[in-house]
């Protein structure tokens, strides 16, 4: 499964990849990722992006495969609110 979130005017994202364990190793989710992308762009967003943990060789060989390529690294940090 897999779903698409934060479209812009130009752009839009592609989350929520999953597949159930039992049914892993069979293309499921590349041609999910791949079908959802293709309709994205076929309904007029000029780009598709996602995020992935570079560390993940199983799921950025499906993005890379489909077309996906990195483009950034990015850091989230919280703050503990001051007493």
């Amino acid at each position: 499964m897999a779903a698409r979130s934060r479209p812009t005017a130009n752009g839009v994202s592609v989350n929520l990849v999953y597949t159930p364990l039992e049914y892993r190793e069979r293309g499921y989710a590349t041609a999910c990722v791949a079908k959802l992308s293709q309709h994205l762009l076929d309904s007029g967003f000029s780009f598709c992006t996602l995020f992935a943990n570079l560390a993940n060789p199983v799921s950025n060989h499906i993005y890379e495969k489909i077309g996906y390529r990195p483009v950034c690294d990015f850091a989230e940090w919280r703050f503990a609110e001051s007493a």
